[in-house]
């Protein structure tokens, strides 16, 4: 999927939280695509990160939000998340829903952070994986909306060229995945030789 993606500059800084259960789905996993995808973005892989410097170096020195719904959630639809001279960061959390919980319940420095949450109406693409809810999105599909809506704040300034391709290494993806399905002998070997493969 690697000739597909062409990372986007932005002034937000994005920072991927991936259980380690994502981690081991190298072959369809969106979390790597949406790294991959952002230029100013880290990945970090792990439960509890309380006592992880790196992201508390980044909590310290940034204006930061994690995506996680709540009843006090700022909701990125309606309202500017941009209140200081601080760069932006949007903490994103890999995983189930269970295992997102449990990574944000143990990581005492992410229970410190604001919450940020949208409104959509849209439905997951991904058509190889059935999701829990009928508006959940995967990683990569939620941090498209972020970026949309973040270009409405005028917080980004991410071109309409770069959006509108942003998904296109997760449709890529799921193309592929497709046809393991529908061929499994054909195509085992060559994806059992290239499943490992990161950019």
């Amino acid at each position: 999927m690697c000739g597909y993606i062409s990372a986007v500059e932005t002034e937000t800084k994005f920072v991927i939280l991936m259980h380690p259960k994502e981690f081991k789905k190298v072959k369809n996993n969106t979390g790597f695509f949406t790294h991959l995808s952002l230029a100013n973005s880290e990945v970090f892989i792990g439960i509890d990160f309380s006592n992880h410097n790196q992201i508390n170096e980044i909590i310290k020195t940034h204006d930061s939000y994690i995506l996680f719904p709540s009843n006090d959630a700022l909701n990125l639809s309606k309202t500017n998340p941009k209140k200081s001279s601080q760069k932006l960061a949007i903490f994103i959390i890999d995983a189930t829903w269970a295992c997102a919980k449990k990574i944000f319940t143990q990581s005492q420095n992410l229970q410190m952070l604001k919450h940020m949450s949208f409104e959509t109406l849209q439905t997951s693409k991904y058509e190889i994986k059935v999701q829990p809810q009928e508006h959940y999105l995967s990683t990569i599909e939620s941090t498209l909306v972020v970026l949309e809506l973040l270009n409405n704040w005028k917080i980004e300034s991410v071109s309409s060229s770069s959006l509108e391709n942003f998904l296109t290494p997760f449709f890529k993806m799921i193309e592929y995945q497709k046809k393991i399905i529908n061929n499994p002998l054909s195509n085992a070997v060559r994806f059992k030789r290239h499943a490992k493969n990161i950019c």
